[in-house]
C-alpha cells in the first residue's frame, strides 16, 4: 500500500472505476474536493486492484483521522478482509488512530460474522444510503416502465395526463436557488441540510465534469418539483431530491425520477441508485422517519438493499477509546458551533 503519483492523481477516477466494486461517486475526484470545503485533506491510496479516496482530519491529542466514504471498493467480504491488514499498518505509519469505512457490501448473516471476526466496529453510517433501492436499466426502457410497480406507473401516467412537465436545466445561481429553496421546504422540521453555497458549488462542479444534472417538474407553470442526478461509470444516483409542501399535482416526483431514470440510461448508467431507504425489515413501519421516503422509492422497486453499514477499523486502541466516550461527542459540537455543519 502506498500513495498515488501524480500520473495515477490525474487519471483517478478512472482508477476508482476500475476497482472491484465498479467504483462509487462518492470516492470520485468531485466528492473529494466537496469534502475539503469541509476542513478534509484528500488522500489518494493504492493497494495493489484496489484504488481508495481518503478523507483526513486531525483531532488534537488522539492523531488523524481517516475516513473513506462508500470504500474500500471491494466486491467481496474476502477482498475486504485481505485489505484490512494492510491499511491498519499503512494507517498506523502516518499517525491515524482510527479508519472509518463503507464497504458497500450487501448484507447477509455470513458476511456480518466475518466483519465481526475481523475486529471492526460497526458504527453508524455517515451517508444515508446504508439501505436503498436499486433499479436495473439494462433492460429497454419499456421494459423497465413495465418492470415497475403497479403504483409507480400510475403516479407517471397520472402526472403526463395532468400536465406536469420536466425539463432538464443547467445549474445556473438562479436555478440553484431555486431549487434550494424546495430543499429547504422539503427538509423543515425533519433533518438538517448544508448551505446553500455547498449545494451550489456541488451542483456546479458536478455539472461542470459531465457527471450530473438538475431536473425540474413544472405544473401550470409552476415548480413543484426538482432532483439532482449523478451517473459514474456504470451506475447512476438520485442525490437530491424536494418538491412543494402543497402537492398541487399528484405523480410529479414520480415522472420526474422517470426522467432521471432516461438522462441516467442515456448516460450509461445500468444501475440506478434511488439513494437511502428505511432497512428492509422497517419498510412497512410507519413510525419510521423515512417510512414516506421508502414508500415513494418501492414504488419503482419493492426490494430494498441493505448494505453492511459503517465501520471503525481500530488502528490505536487507547486513542479510539477516548474518541468514542468523549473526543466524536467534543469533536462534532465544535466543528458545529463554529461552521454550523456536521463535522463529518
Amino acid at each position: 500500500m502506498r500513495f498515488a503519483d501524480s500520473d495515477e492523481i490525474n487519471n483517478w477516477n478512472q482508477k476508482i472505476l476500475q476497482n472491484p466494486d465498479g467504483g462509487d461517486v462518492l470516492q470520485s475526484v468531485q466528492f473529494a474536493h466537496m469534502r475539503e470545503l469541509g476542513g478534509w485533506k484528500t488522500l489518494f491510496v493504492v493497494s495493489d486492484n484496489v484504488a481508495l479516496t481518503v478523507l483526513e482530519k486531525p483531532v488534537p491529542g488522539l492523531g488523524n483521522f481517516w475516513y473513506i466514504p462508500k470504500g474500500p471498493g471491494v466486491a467481496s467480504v474476502v477482498q475486504l478482509g485481505d485489505l484490512l491488514p494492510e491499511l491498519r499498518e499503512f494507517a498506523s505509519k502516518h499517525g491515524v488512530f482510527v479508519v472509518k469505512m463503507e464497504p458497500e457490501l450487501e448484507k447477509t448473516d455470513d458476511t456480518l460474522a466475518v466483519l465481526k471476526v475481523a475486529d471492526l466496529k460497526p458504527v453508524k453510517p455517515i451517508q444515508p444510503n446504508a439501505s436503498t433501492v436499486l433499479i436495473d436499466l439494462q433492460p429497454s426502457l419499456d421494459d423497465i416502465l413495465a418492470g415497475l410497480n403497479q403504483k409507480g406507473r400510475h403516479a407517471i401516467r397520472r402526472a403526463e395526463r395532468d400536465g406536469v412537465t420536466v425539463e432538464r436545466v443547467k445549474a445556473t445561481d438562479r436555478d440553484c436557488k431555486a431549487f434550494y429553496a424546495l430543499l429547504r421546504q422539503t427538509a423543515s422540521g425533519s433533518f438538517v441540510i448544508r448551505s446553500y453555497d455547498y449545494f451550489k458549488q456541488f451542483w456546479q462542479t458536478f455539472e461542470k465534469a459531465g457527471m450530473g444534472q438538475l431536473f425540474f417538474a413544472y405544473h401550470e407553470d409552476k415548480l413543484v418539483a426538482g432532483a439532482y442526478a449523478l451517473v459514474f461509470g456504470s451506475k447512476s444516483t438520485y442525490k437530491d431530491g424536494a418538491s412543494v409542501r402543497e402537492r398541487t399535482a399528484y405523480g410529479a416526483s414520480h415522472l420526474l425520477q422517470w426522467e432521471v431514470i432516461k438522462w441516467a440510461k442515456e448516460q450509461g448508467s445500468l444501475q440506478h441508485n434511488l439513494y437511502g431507504a428505511p432497512p428492509s425489515d422497517k419498510i412497512n413501519d410507519e413510525s419510521h422517519p423515512y417510512y414516506g421516503v421508502g414508500r415513494f422509492k418501492t414504488s419503482f422497486n419493492k426490494q430494498v438493499t441493505d448494505y453492511v453499514g459503517a465501520y471503525d477499523l481500530v488502528v490505536r486502541p487507547r486513542q479510539y477509546a477516548l474518541w468514542t466516550r468523549v473526543g466524536e461527542r467534543a469533536a462534532k459540537s465544535l466543528w458545529w458551533r463554529a461552521h454550523h455543519e456536521s463535522w463529518y
